[in-house]
């Protein structure tokens, strides 16, 4: 199956731009009459022909439409960006494969200039939907100071984790992890977060967690959570 992405299908007839259109009629070599599956990416999967082939704005027709559920849980990472923006860039596009709900840059006290493009970001995790078969696209927020991001309220109802290294941080992620919850986990830069900054995470409720005993970099320790929340989720599906 392939899937291809269209944010604003509002009528049953609608065209793509130039960029997609080639993608699919001159790369592809799709012609008319071939059935192609879109998404918005809120959800629905649509089941279209192609009506005209146009290399530069392609038409297509909706024939079915289908919505597929939201999932029991709710995967938010908030991670401090690496100074190396294509490792970042790598890290969102395998976490949107993996699956993730929401994304949050933090600006740390140890963190490094960061040199990320959130265009650049979005389309890399389109791609990663187009190329996993998502429906859902994630949100992509942009970078904020951590103090007030963990202060926020609206992550009350939230299981909320912060991730770090410390020889009397033992007990993983995969222990604490409530299954069909919402989570909220903190990832912090190359150099860790500051000792006020865990402390602060502690006072707002967030829970001590280990991601095993490598010392890992930041984008591998950002995979290695989303894993986990998506392994605990689904290992209870099929208990």
């Amino acid at each position: 199956m392939q899937l291809f992405f269209h944010e604003n299908i509002t009528e049953n007839i609608f065209f793509l731009d130039p960029e997609e259109s080639k993608h699919l009629i001159k790369v592809l070599r799709k012609d008319q009459g071939n059935k192609v599956d879109f998404t918005d990416g809120h959800g629905y999967l649509y089941q279209c022909v192609i009506l005209d082939p146009n290399p530069k704005k392609a038409g297509l027709k909706v024939v079915e439409r289908f919505y597929e559920p939201e999932d029991d849980y709710y995967i938010h990472l908030a991670i401090c960006p690496t100074k190396n923006p294509d490792r970042m860039e790598w890290m969102i596009e395998k976490i949107t494969e993996i699956g993730v709900h929401e994304i949050t840059l933090i600006e740390s006290e140890h963190s490094e200039r960061s040199f990320l493009k959130p265009d650049r970001l979005e389309k890399k995790i389109i791609s990663a939907c187009k190329q996993s078969i998502k429906t859902r696209v994630p949100k992509l927020n942009p970078i904020c100071k951590m103090g007030e991001f963990v202060a926020n309220k609206k992550f009350d109802t939230y299981q909320r984790f912060i991730a770090y290294v410390d020889q009397n941080n033992t007990q993983h992620l995969f222990e604490k992890v409530i299954p069909n919850r919402e989570y909220l986990i903190l990832i912090g830069p190359e150099g860790d977060f500051s000792t006020q900054e865990l402390d602060l995470a502690f006072k707002n409720f967030f829970l001590p967690c280990s991601l095993g005993k490598s010392r890992l970099r930041t984008e591998t320790a950002g995979i290695a959570a989303v894993h986990t929340f998506q392994l605990v989720n689904n290992l209870t599906k099929t208990e």
